[in-house]
């Protein structure tokens, strides 16, 4: 990956231009951390661009990025900017292109995030962001309140950083979230749930939630139970306690996910019925926010008799054939009766029994 950038960056400044990877992809290649997303930044403006390379998409144009996908890797390419104004806490109210790299790493939130690298795979650190990277410190580019004004999805993103890199937030950093956090109920769902998502789906989700609360942004980010987090195996469970489907968007399968592990929690989750009706998953997310340990609820689920309609000794022809009678909505509750009989080990899977059990019944 960084070879294909590398010949991108080279195919630019052989045009004549400044170009440099910027962001997130140095500070993780400086901490020694994989990662598989690569931004750039150039003098180049998206018109140039797409003189350089024909396969450039300029999708974002309005705002000075384009996307060009070489030997398969995605890289955006943003040319070097100036941002004025916001509209709503987040957007650029317009866009004006300049002509030196200083003066676009001045827009930008987080100084660990203004480290570049050139052609020659050399590290550029024109706002001391090393500086701060070996420090393990969020702080903002300038003035922080004014950086969160500017873009209030700063405010999840700084805690974000904090989390997945274990940094502290400077105390500027701090200070301004107190001052600005209102400002996230302006912020959409699906913005607020994306940045909430990698807090949560991280392993040190714990100190993510610590951080959220230390701010008492449950508040202001509408998560009321954010406190009763008590489980943080997954990111389904996490939001499973949240419980706000009401608020939040999700997918159908989450949301699907959701609702069966809400429906399951109050139930006995070694109960036969319900491991069998809800499945190993469901239960045992249910039981880890109970505190009950995985391996019970994996072991039960194991022992169970049947695990499907499939498993039972009979078949929909054979108790047709048995009670000389067509399909019909009988059969579905014959199943039923048979699959609770079974699975409370009333009856024996085995097919005369069934079927000695369905005579003697029906």
């Amino acid at each position: 990956m960084l070879k294909t950038a590398m010949k991108v960056l080279d195919t630019i400044t052989s045009h004549g231009y400044q170009a440099y990877i910027v962001g997130g992809f140095v500070r993780d290649y400086l901490l020694g951390i994989d990662t598989n997303d690569i931004d750039m930044n150039t003098d180049a403006t998206p018109q140039e661009l797409q003189k350089i390379f024909k396969e450039i998409d300029l999708t974002s144009e309005d705002y000075g990025t384009v996307v060009l996908t070489s030997n398969t890797i995605r890289f955006e390419i943003t040319t070097f900017r100036k941002e004025i104004g916001s509209i709503n806490n987040r957007r650029p109210i317009k866009i004006e292109y300049v002509d030196n790299l200083y003066d676009d790493l001045q827009r930008r939130d987080f100084t660990i995030n203004t480290i570049c690298m050139n052609q020659k795979q050399e590290i550029i650190d024109l706002l001391n962001g090393r500086e701060d990277l070996e420090a393990k410190i969020i702080r903002t580019v300038g003035n922080a309140k004014t950086r969160f004004e500017e873009d209030s999805l700063r405010i999840l993103r700084a805690i974000r950083f904090a989390t997945s890199l274990g940094f502290n937030l400077s105390e500027d950093v701090q200070h301004a979230i107190f001052q600005t956090k209102h400002l996230l109920k302006n912020l959409s769902y699906q913005r607020k749930k994306e940045e909430l998502d990698k807090i949560f789906a991280h392993s040190n989700v714990k100190r993510g939630i610590e951080l959220l609360l230390e701010f008492n942004l449950d508040d202001d980010l509408e998560l009321p139970k954010l406190r009763e987090i008590n489980n943080t195996d997954s990111l389904i469970s996490v939001w499973s306690i949240l419980d706000v489907l009401d608020k939040y968007p999700f997918n159908n399968g989450e949301k699907e996910l959701i609702k069966k592990i809400n429906k399951v929690l109050p139930l006995n989750n070694l109960d036969p019925k319900v491991l069998y009706e809800y499945g190993l998953y469901i239960n045992s997310v249910a039981a880890a926010i109970k505190g009950i340990d995985k391996k019970t609820i994996t072991q039960a689920y194991n022992n169970l008799i049947i695990q499907s309609r499939t498993d039972l000794d009979i078949t929909s022809q054979d108790i047709m054939n048995l009670l000389k009678k067509p399909p019909g909505k009988y059969l579905s509750d014959i199943y039923s009766d048979i699959e609770n009989k079974v699975l409370y080990q009333e009856l024996e899977n085995k097919k005369n029994k069934i079927e000695e059990y369905i005579l003697e019944k029906y």
